[in-house]
């Protein structure tokens, strides 16, 4: 959820007189701040990424505090958010819903903690050490929902902060919402209690919704936190109720009957209530521990279910909290210190056309450069014909850009308010860009292809597919490299890999002695793969990495698999008669066949995992532990290992846990482990206890 910086309170004043164009472009940034704060709370139609309306306030804030002269009353930096939808009542709050000062970086976060230090030493004289909350920040919609002798009465938005809006009939319709709040013997429940939460969407639940949207002929979502806003904001609460909305609750604004001494312990008592709280919360955790948990949680942010743009930390002791205060729009005890923004505004300078490893044409924005996410982006998807005729992209166009993890980006949406009529159309070709062949589209299809099996840019993507991370993952060999040994004619298929020596690699350019030798050497220990890995990097259309799991697990070695029937094939759970079909087509192309066993032949050393299906496995009732990176199958690969032979894999090491794998520069975990003597074992270890089965 978006929030913009506080305003500083020791600022200097400037002596020397005002300068015109200052005061011009601090006028600017105001209007340009309340636009943006109606289009994003009131109309939810952003047309500008949170990043870049933080760098607009951030620059209006410095102003302001350079020249206070400057601040007014009606400034964004004195207020929260925007009025509140007239359509809906308004409710005054008896606590405001304050924004939070942001943080950018571990620097940012230590001058906060310095801060507080200092404050709590000059007030309570003791040298204490200072604890906090760290939580993960929502990337969600703020709520306050009000409990009267243990019931829901009001439900509102955050609106401005001192009124919001009604929604008391959408807030019920969500599930994990409490009618009746849960009654605890030892945990006395409140008279009156306002709780705070932040209502949000599930990313897959978003992405079927918006699917089901397009389907209907209805506009798509920009983003879960647009979905979830857009959600709570229907007059009709049936229309809510048909939505996948849910909450996590973290904190309160005013509370009679209970109290508590520290956030923590708050958090604790609205569980023990049956509202809902975040896991991944740490409390009474040290400034040292909140830098970690931070590096951590940016981590994991991309195998969250929802999405989180930050880390919100808090003072966790309360009379602290209470001492500490709050300015005008926010609380001096706590900051949000987000992450790198994953959503930028930029514009669209032209589309090129790819051909992929199975001849399809994709169209690729080339972008004016952007850093979104900490990385800078100069290209993005645009998926195919049809997409971009839904969303109307046109060359020229600015674009609402997006990355999550190490996804290629994806233009979201056309900011259709900054169009100037110079944007020009853009039209699919009818012939391979690159062997100038005819294409054709499919009717069950929305992509064009290109039907020509020797087309020199299918032949190089299916190479770098093959020596890809998620295939046999040759370090070395990426896609310039690959283009420079099918120019010259060194390899004609991913089988001529084996057959690469040091003397043809010398005579590439920058390639040395060095990287021939360890280009080499890659290739060697690239022979040595699970079944699973090299049916994913033969690059059969339709077979991803979960499939070819599926169809390693099943046929347990690749003779199996090579003379399996499509009917066969059909009948396994999760393939089907259509991947049957993709499957057996390329089992019996010749040239296929051949380059299968050549590189059997040169020395291909399949890891067979067999099929454990009826059978007990070996690690039945064993709990395990990764740490570090496997050299011969991923963390993922080895974990699924682990679960077919009976065993559960778990995230930390704890009192349960029978072994920890531990690969290369592994972790704290390992420190851990040999803490409580849990047994350490190493990646060939683990290979012979499978062996052993």
């Amino acid at each position: 959820m978006r929030s913009a910086p506080g305003v500083q309170g020791d600022s200097k004043r400037m002596s020397s007189p005002l300068n015109p164009d200052i005061a011009f472009r601090a006028k600017a940034l105001r209007e340009e701040l309340h636009r943006h704060n109606c289009r994003y709370y009131v109309l939810d139609d952003p047309e500008i990424s949170d990043a870049e309306y933080d760098r607009l306030m951030q620059e209006l804030v410095a102003l302001e505090a350079d020249y206070p002269e400057l601040r007014r009353p009606d400034s964004p930096t004195q207020r929260i958010g925007a009025p509140p939808l007239e359509t809906f009542e308004t409710v005054e709050r008896s606590v405001p819903m304050l924004s939070l000062d942001n943080a950018f970086s571990r620097n940012d976060v230590m001058k906060f903690h310095k801060r507080v230090h200092k404050e709590v030493m000059k007030f309570f004289g003791t040298d204490e050490k200072i604890l906090y909350t760290a939580e993960p920040k929502m990337d969600g919609v703020a709520v306050e929902l009000v409990y009267e002798n243990g019931a829901l009465t009001v439900a509102s938005t955050r609106g401005d902060g001192y009124r919001g809006e009604v929604i008391t009939a959408n807030i019920r319709t969500i599930r994990s919402i409490p009618l009746i709040l849960e009654t605890i013997v030892e945990v006395a429940s409140p008279s009156y209690l306002e709780v705070r939460g932040e209502v949000f969407m599930e990313i897959e639940k978003f992405k079927r919704l918006n699917a089901k949207r397009l389907q209907e002929g209805q506009p798509a979502f920009a983003n879960p936190r647009n979905a979830a806003a857009g959600s709570l904001r229907q007059l009709d609460s049936r229309i809510t109720a048909k939505r996948p909305l849910d909450i996590f609750v973290y904190g309160i604004g005013r509370m009679t009957g209970v109290s508590s001494e520290s956030h923590g312990e708050t958090l604790k008592q609205l569980q023990a209530w049956g509202l809902k709280i975040n896991p991944h919360i740490r409390s009474q955790v040290s400034i040292e521990e909140v830098l970690t948990f931070h590096e951590k949680l940016e981590e994991m942010r991309h195998d969250l279910s929802y999405e989180i743009d930050g880390m919100v930390v808090k003072v966790d002791r309360t009379a602290f909290q209470q001492r500490l205060g709050s300015k005008a729009r926010s609380p001096r005890w706590a900051v949000a210190w987000k992450f790198a923004a994953t959503q930028e505004t930029t514009i669209l300078e032209d589309i090129e056309v790819q051909v992929g490893r199975t001849g399809t044409l994709t169209p690729v924005a080339h972008l004016k450069p952007i850093s979104v996410g900490g990385v800078t982006v100069t290209r993005a998807t645009l998926h195919n014909e049809d997409e971009i005729k839904r969303k109307d992209i046109r060359i020229g166009d600015t674009v609402l850009v997006q990355r999550a993890g190490d996804v290629i980006p994806d233009v979201v949406m056309v900011v259709a308010s900054k169009r100037t009529g110079r944007e020009r159309p853009f039209e699919m070709p009818r012939v391979c860009p690159v062997c100038r062949e005819p294409v054709v589209r499919l009717e069950d299809e929305s992509a064009i292809r290109c039907v020509n099996a020797s087309c020199p840019a299918q032949v190089k993507a299916a190479i770098v597919h093959f020596a890809s991370k998620g295939a046999l993952d040759i370090d070395g060999l990426g896609e310039k490299l690959v283009a420079q040994l099918v120019d010259k004619g060194f390899i004609r298929s991913y089988a001529d890999i084996f057959s690469l020596n040091k003397e043809c690699l010398m005579g590439l350019e920058r390639m040395g002695e060095k990287s021939a030798d360890n280009l080499i050497r890659a290739i060697e220990k690239s022979k040595t793969i699970p079944l699973n890995r090299f049916i994913y990097a033969l690059g059969i259309r339709h077979v991803g990495e979960a499939i070819a799991s599926l169809l390693a697990s099943h046929f347990g070695g690749i003779h199996a698999f090579l003379t399996s029937d499509e009917t066969a094939l059909s009948t396994i759970e999760g393939v089907g008669p259509v991947i049957a079909e993709s499957i057996r087509a390329f089992l019996d192309n010749e040239r296929n066949r051949e380059a299968i066993q050549r590189m059997i032949e040169g020395g291909l050393n399949l890891i067979t995992l067999g099929d454990v299906g009826g059978r007990e496995g070996i690690f039945t009732g064993k709990t395990f532990v990764i740490t570090g990176n496997l050299e011969r199958m991923t963390r993922g690969e080895a974990k699924a290992i682990i679960e077919r032979e009976g065993g559960k894999v778990g995230s930390a090491v704890t009192r349960g846990t029978d072994f920890l794998v531990a690969g290369n520069a592994p972790g704290s975990k390992l420190m851990r482990a040999r803490e409580m003597g849990i047994r350490i074992i190493g990646e060939a270890e683990f290979y012979q206890m499978l062996d052993g089965r």
